[in-house]
């Protein structure tokens, strides 16, 4: 079997668009994966993924200038792609931040390496619990049915979509809001836990309140964590399903 000069151009246009894709995907091509582990990743998917029945002829190859604009439009649309999915990672950031914000963990901050950011050991514990439940409820086959599905919508050296402003700006927007919606039951103990701690430092005074306080909002929280889980993490899978909708509804017309 011989392979057209043609066939290994849109071969590397294809792991272009991938590697583009998942390296905005923490479980995937996060920081905290070494590059070769990416690299192999992105060839083993191209070589699966690659519609070779499409493939062209070999009198079709690209001149070098039309091929590095080839790529550049592989860029983007990959980064858009995964700019989607970035979004939906991005809720369990919002949540686990909201959640730490009043907790007796927030003056302290642990670097997490696969978001990048850092942020309280409690934010850190329930982002790394939704990011490994992604993999117990198999949402890495959800992004790689998407990128097959995304070599359907836009073939390879097809044009570049253009997709309403609006869509981003109402996708960004539901994503803020679920995040908000994930956090809202500890948010919730943590306000009423401070109210409890004012009113007893107006009724008696001679209440140390901040030494009191300190153990038992940790105590709420740890507690709290651990309701909020069992009931959120239902809500995550739903979001980690439409995962693929979601990479998938910026590249469409």
């Amino acid at each position: 079997m011989s392979i057209s000069l043609a066939q290994t151009q849109l071969f590397f246009l294809a792991l272009t668009r991938i590697m583009a894709t998942i390296i905005h995907i923490p479980v995937l091509g996060g920081r905290m994966i070494p590059n070769q582990v990416k690299i192999g990743l992105g060839l083993m998917l191209t070589l699966f993924l690659i519609p070779w029945q499409n493939l062209p002829a070999a009198d079709t190859s690209l001149g070098l200038v039309a091929f590095v604009i080839e790529i550049g439009k592989e860029l983007i649309i990959g980064t858009v792609a995964g700019f989607a999915a970035d979004l939906v990672f991005g809720i369990l950031q919002i949540a686990g931040e909201s959640m730490g914000y009043g907790s007796g963990f927030s003056s302290s901050r642990v670097f997490n390496p696969a978001m990048g950011e850092a942020g309280s050991a409690l934010d850190q514990l329930f982002i790394l619990t939704a990011t490994m439940y992604f993999l117990v409820i198999d949402g890495h086959h959800v992004v790689i049915m998407a990128l097959q599905k995304m070599f359907e919508i836009i073939p390879l050296r097809g044009s570049i979509p253009f997709s309403d402003p609006s869509v981003v700006l109402q996708m960004t927007s539901q994503m803020i809001q679920a995040g908000i919606h994930l956090a809202l039951p500890l948010i919730a103990a943590l306000l009423l836990t401070d109210l409890s701690l004012g009113l007893l430092a107006r009724i008696t005074p001679q209440i140390q309140v901040y030494f009191l306080g300190l153990p038992l909002k940790i105590g709420v929280s740890l507690l709290g964590m651990g309701l909020v889980l069992v009931m959120v993490l239902p809500m995550i899978g739903n979001i980690y399903k439409d995962l693929g909708t979601k990479m998938l509804m910026l590249l469409e017309r």
